[in-house]
């Protein structure tokens, strides 16, 4: 259903009347609620309309018209690398590119406009759903919840081997490293800088997954909390040390370290 179907109430209407069918089937007999009738969600997406319609546009044309001018466009994606259509998980990718590339097609944008690629990895490693994950760990320390779904995450150590790979499948210029704080309470880190695949040290991502085995690093931990730093030089040795060493794995200057869920917690790397 397109946007611009809103501005039509016929047109809406017609839409409407399956999806209508559907929900008021769930809404009856799973709910016990009563019915909604065409003529309500029409009038209730109406009410949207008259709010939004002064933001509804061509946005190819307005991106054209940004870059003429000179103007800055920042395009945000969501799902990692190894969740990509082509250059993932096979068996376990979602049903789309996940990979800056593909920002210029859905953007409506050329290929060259994209100038500048920020990869956003966490200090350590996550995943929703199913499908090897070589660093994951169990226990009390494995516990990570999705701010808006509330689903579980699986977490593991930070894995250097799939960053990299990460990064360089979309040629990614700077990375935004997150969630940094949260490792405050470790009196040591332990990072994953390659596989072992069938008794064979590897550093480049391989093909399966299935009997990859880590080998890990340990990094010494700050032991607490990096809430009132606001720049790079101000965090202990030991943060430092860390983020330095994640840089030179996976090959991408880290010009972004979070260490806090606040806006004013994000410390912009100068010489990265």
């Amino acid at each position: 259903m397109g946007v611009d179907e809103i501005f039509d109430e016929g047109k809406l209407a017609d839409r409407l009347g399956p999806i209508q069918a559907v929900r008021n089937r769930v809404l009856q007999s799973i709910y016990g609620e009563p019915p909604v009738s065409a003529s309500e969600l029409v009038s209730h997406c109406v009410a949207y309309r008259d709010r939004l319609e002064r933001w509804v546009c061509d946005t190819t044309d307005l991106l054209r018209e940004i870059r003429q001018f000179g103007g800055r466009i920042l395009l945000g994606g969501q799902l990692g690398a190894l969740r990509d259509l082509d250059h993932g998980l096979h068996g376990f990718s979602t049903s789309s590119s996940t990979l800056a590339g593909y920002g210029a097609v859905g953007a409506g944008v050329p290929p060259w406009a994209i100038t500048d690629i920020v990869a956003v990895t966490k200090a350590y490693s996550s995943c929703v759903g199913a499908g090897p994950f070589v660093t994951e760990i169990d226990g009390e320390e494995a516990g990570e919840y999705g701010a808006t779904t509330g689903r579980p995450r699986r977490v593991g150590w930070f894995d250097a081997v799939a960053t990299r790979y990460g990064c360089s499948v979309q040629d990614a210029t700077a990375v935004a490293l997150t969630n940094l704080d949260v490792l405050g309470y470790l009196k040591e880190i332990p990072i994953a800088t390659a596989y072992r695949v069938g008794g064979r040290r590897i550093e480049r991502f391989p093909a399966r997954l299935d009997d990859a085995v880590p080998v890990i690093e340990t990094l010494p931990g700050w032991e607490g909390d990096l809430a009132g730093a606001t720049s790079f030089e101000q965090l202990p040795a030991p943060t430092q040390t860390y983020v330095t060493r994640l840089e030179r794995l996976i090959q991408v200057p880290i010009r972004y370290v979070s260490v806090g869920p606040h806006r004013n917690q994000l410390i912009l790397r100068e010489s990265a």
